[in-house]
């Protein structure tokens, strides 16, 4: 199957539509979330910004999530950091001692190769058709002056253009700095993740809601936010210091 960097989602005319924060292997957070909202899996969806994986204790059930037909999810620079390290030895070391990939080499070499697989084939950018006009949903970042047609047209031709995707901070920064930002022009809202936040950030036509779900030590952090887009905008939250997550996965 030919790889897409893009793909565009109809409107959810039965049911709702959510995306959901940076999950970092938080799944029985988002599980308690999805029951505390009445998810309805025939009918709703998830959409998730990406970093499925590491930091949190249950990386390995990704696998269990992309393969349910209700959830779709992106590329973040976890799951880049995955694929580089297959052919990077400096990479991989980097991935496993400092950003939260030890749980890789836990698990079996099976369910590695299945994992790797299915992870190759994340787009790094979604479109959604709802009630509340088109929404785009973005790891991390879209480079300043560029629309969102612009972008996705340059995912396919443009590596600098991905690599900014899954890892720039420039315009949460440039929020900081100047209490704004200008909209991106072609799209009616942006969702991002990738920059843990102690509450979602809605500014112009940009969503953060990155809450920092692993990080249960963390002040202000320890969140798993869902953004509502359809039918209508709205947040739902739940604080994971507060759950008794699973256990690493290891070997057998």
């Amino acid at each position: 199957m030919a790889y897409t960097p893009f793909k565009f989602f109809t409107k959810n005319r039965t049911g709702r539509d959510f995306v959901v924060g940076d999950i970092h292997g938080s799944f029985t957070a988002l599980e308690s979330l999805l029951q505390q909202i009445h998810f309805a899996p025939a009918h709703d969806r998830v959409f998730s910004v990406g970093d499925l994986i590491d930091r949190g204790t249950e990386s390995y059930r990704a696998i269990e999530f992309l393969n349910y037909p209700w959830f779709h999810a992106i590329m973040g620079n976890h799951e880049q950091m995955l694929l580089d390290a297959n052919h990077d030895e400096i990479m991989r070391e980097s991935w496993i001692d400092n950003n939260g990939g030890a749980w890789w080499q836990r698990i079996p070499p099976a369910l590695q190769s299945r994992i790797y697989q299915i992870i190759a084939q994340l787009p790094v950018a979604f479109e959604v058709a709802t009630a509340n006009g088109q929404i785009g949903i973005v790891h991390a970042d879209i480079p300043y002056a560029t629309s969102w047609k612009d972008f996705i047209q340059a995912l396919n031709r443009d590596s600098d253009i991905v690599e900014y995707a899954l890892w720039s901070r420039k315009r949460y920064k440039n929020i900081c700095m100047t209490g704004g930002s200008s909209p991106i022009e072609g799209i009616d809202l942006v969702v991002f993740g990738h920059t843990p936040l102690t509450q979602p950030l809605h500014v112009a036509n940009m969503y953060y809601i990155d809450t920092g779900a692993p990080f249960r030590d963390e002040a202000g952090l320890g969140k798993l936010t869902l953004l509502e887009i359809q039918p209508q905008l709205a947040i739902h939250q739940l604080d994971t210091r507060t759950l008794t997550l699973l256990p690493s996965a290891h070997s057998t």
